[in-house]
This record gives C-alpha cells, sequence and structure tokens, in this order.
C-alpha cells in the first residue's frame, strides 16, 4: 500500500509541476496532466521500475482503474448541471438536435472511408472492424472538455451548447456503438441477434436515466435532512460515490443482459439534483473543489495507460491516421451542417465541431467491449491511437477554439495568491 500511495502522490505532483511548464506557452492543463502520465508511465520513467517512481507495468495503471471510474462520475455528475430547465429552453432543441445529427453524421463518414479502406485492403481492416470504429468515433471526451472550460472559466452561447452536445453525445453514441457492435457480431457470425442490437442498448439508456433520476430525487430528499454546508457537501460526494457503485451492476435477465452507463447514471443524477433542489448551484462548486485533486489523477493516469507500443504497428498507425481524419472532418462538417440546420451564428458554426475532437475513456470502453471480436485487437489499437493524439491536441484546439469565439481569455484564471494579498 505504502508503494501505492506514494505513486499517486508522485502522479499528482509531477501533474501540477508540469502544468507550470505548459502554462508558460499558453498550454491547458490537462494537456500538462496527460503528458505527465505518459512521462511517469511504463515507456519513461516507469521504465526502470523504481518503487514509487511512476507506474512500472500497464496493469499498475489499471490498478487504479476506481479513481478514474469515480473521477468520470463526478465529471459527469458535473455536467448534468448544466441540464437545467433555464438552459433547456433557451437552447435545449438546437443542443439535441446538434447532439444526435453531428453524431450520426460523424458514424457515416468513418463507416464510408473505412469501407473503402476495407475493399482496398481486405487484409488490413476486416468489414466488422470497420463498422465499428465508424460508432466508436461518434464519442467524445467530457472530461477534457470540462477541464479546459473550468480552468479558464469559459462562459459564452458557444461554451454552454458545447456542454449540452457533449452529454447528448455519450447517449447517442452508446446507442450507434450498440447497434454497430450487434450488425458486426452478426456479420461474423452470420447470424442477427435483435435482442442485441435494439434491445439491450435502449434497455440500458431507459435505465439509466430512470436509476440517475432516482438518485437525484432521493440525493435532494436526503440533503433538506442537514444544514452545514461541510455536512451537505459530504452528502453530495457520498451519493455520487454510491451511484458509481450502482452504475457498475450488471446482470442477466430471461436472455437480456441488463447493464448501465455510468456516465449517464450520473448526468442524469446531476440534472435532476440540479433542477429541484434551490441550493443545487452552491453544492456543486463546492463539490468541484473537492474533486480538483481527483481530476488531476484522473489525466495523468489517463496518460501513463496510453500504450507506446502502437507507435510501432505499420497496420495501426495507417488505419490510425486514416480514423482521425475521417472523425476529423465528420465532427467538423457534421457539427457544421448541424449549426447551419438550426440557425446558430457563423462563430459557433465554425468551431464547435473542433471543440468536439478530444477523444478518450468513453471511446476506450467501446474498444475494449469490441477486444474479444474477430480484428478486435487492431480496433483497439487503432482507438488507443487516437486517443494519444486527440488528448495530447484536443484540449490545445478546445482553448484555441473558444479563444476565437471570446468566451475565455487567453491568460486564464487570475493567480489566488495575489488575490488574497490584495484583501
Amino acid at each position: 500500500m505504502h508503494i501505492q500511495l506514494i505513486c499517486l502522490a508522485f502522479a499528482l505532483i509531477a501533474g501540477l509541476m508540469l502544468s507550470r511548464l505548459t502554462k508558460l506557452i499558453h498550454l491547458p492543463a490537462v494537456t500538462a496532466y496527460l503528458v505527465a502520465g505518459l512521462l511517469i508511465g511504463p515507456f519513461c520513467l516507469g521504465a526502470i521500475r523504481l518503487p514509487g517512481l511512476g507506474f512500472d507495468t500497464i496493469e499498475t495503471v489499471e490498478g487504479f482503474s476506481i479513481i478514474t471510474q469515480v473521477a468520470l462520475g463526478f465529471i459527469a455528475f458535473t455536467i448534468g448541471n448544466e441540464f437545467r430547465v433555464s438552459q433547456l429552453k433557451a437552447i435545449g432543441k438546437s443542443a439535441i438536435t446538434i447532439g444526435i445529427l453531428q453524431a450520426v453524421l460523424t458514424t457515416v463518414t468513418v463507416d464510408v472511408i473505412l469501407i473503402a479502406v476495407h475493399f482496398a485492403f481486405p487484409d488490413i481492416l476486416s468489414l466488422p472492424a470497420a463498422i465499428i470504429l465508424g460508432a466508436i468515433a461518434s464519442a467524445t471526451a467530457p472530461a477534457a472538455t470540462l477541464m479546459v472550460v473550468r480552468q479558464y472559466k469559459a462562459d459564452g452561447p458557444l461554451t454552454r451548447l458545447l456542454l449540452l452536445v457533449v452529454a447528448i453525445d455519450d447517449a447517442v453514441g452508446l446507442l450507434l456503438f450498440s447497434a454497430s457492435y450487434g450488425v458486426a457480431t452478426a456479420i461474423s457470425a452470420g447470424k442477427v441477434s435483435v435482442i442485441g442490437v435494439l434491445v439491450e442498448p435502449i434497455l440500458e439508456i431507459v435505465l439509466s436515466l430512470a436509476l440517475g433520476s432516482v438518485m437525484g430525487w432521493l440525493l435532494d430528499l436526503v440533503e433538506h435532512l442537514f444544514h452545514s454546508r461541510s455536512r451537505r457537501m459530504t452528502l453530495s460526494v457520498a451519493f455520487v460515490l454510491l451511484t458509481v457503485g450502482l452504475s457498475s451492476l450488471s446482470f442477466d435477465i430471461g436472455g437480456v443482459h441488463i447493464s448501465f452507463s455510468l456516465l449517464l447514471v450520473c448526468m442524469m443524477t446531476g440534472t435532476v439534483f440540479c433542477n429541484i433542489c434551490d441550493t443545487s448551484e452552491e453544492l456543486m462548486n463546492r463539490v468541484e473543489g473537492w474533486t480538483m485533486p481527483l481530476n488531476v489523477l484522473f489525466f495523468v493516469l489517463s496518460g501513463a495507460e496510453l500504450d507506446l507500443n502502437v507507435l510501432v504497428q505499420p497496420a495501426t498507425l495507417l488505419v490510425g491516421i486514416i480514423y482521425i481524419i475521417a472523425r476529423s472532418l465528420g465532427k467538423y462538417y457534421g457539427s457544421k451542417f448541424s449549426c447551419h440546420l438550426t440557425h446558430e451564428d457563423k462563430p459557433i458554426e465554425k468551431n464547435l465541431g473542433i471543440t468536439l475532437l478530444p477523444q478518450a475513456g468513453v471511446a476506450l470502453g467501446m474498444a475494449l467491449t469490441a477486444a474479444t471480436m474477430p480484428g478486435g485487437t487492431l480496433i483497439r489499437n487503432v482507438v488507443l491511437f487516437a486517443v494519444l493524439i486527440y488528448e495530447l491536441v484536443g484540449p490545445v484546439l478546445t482553448k484555441r477554439s473558444l479563444i476565437a469565439v471570446g468566451e475565455i481569455k487567453p491568460e486564464g484564471r487570475t493567480s489566488a495568491r495575489k488575490l488574497n494579498e490584495t484583501k
């Protein structure tokens, strides 16, 4: 245990120290955390195998998965706070249209291009793998986006629309992946499973939203028993932990596999809670402050988990580069078309797609699910390669897009030390 604690402390310090360096060249802190993870991961300092100095194997990093799961839960809970009725009345219809349409158009774009690659190089990329990669392309990383928004205190029409679209994107991505996975499995096995293609993904979304609604209602109910701010914040943290734990449950009923989406459950918990609790905004702000170290660890561990072996595999590089180009085109032009359809302002139309490029945990989870089928190893490696590129470049592009529309200041936050000295 002492080695694990030293590793976690070293990861936090490495992430924070590197963020000081990246600030000098005006890069987002999330990029620093990811790079710090790479540096102390199994392919750099971790390779020295000095106890406590980094993570020596991928398995060691995966041993801290409870931290990444909890961090994702809090991130999703925070994003749920954006689904306030007042927000939804203003941009809800546009956000839903854009969120669904851009995800579908991205999947179609990647599918068409990769299926063409399959017919050109059938020995490298199978048809089922091409179909699944198309669905995975729809997923966007909410964590990286939220961290950039938080760091620079971004606010404005694009920021508010972006957070709603990212949340909707994950629900649509889940449906697209489940349907595509069912089709790909049918092609491989020669038979179609209606339960796998339609019933299970719809059940997962419906049950996740239902569980999240119940947890949000219960949180508001129990919050009224306490008056101390610190105790109410503690209760909020406990409920998020409980929600993350419940969303990890899975079981079979009558041949149908029942599971929950952690992101959807926690988002719905945050959404219901923020709309029925009068003091939810204050509590959300206090919870965000408490979870900052957790978020730093999440990104450092994500960086350490990136497998650099994929960079020496020609097939992975070839398909990975095509995948990245196709997905980027799908996100950019899919968002642009969707924004034009919903009559968004030109700056939003031009920049929204760029802010949707980051990709991480959700996509990796989908890739791991697909890893057991024929061609699954290539799918996993291509997604790992894409995540490596997108996570390092995506936050920077998100920041620049938000600067371009005037919703963040380039220099970021005011120094808390200087602010305190003036009081």
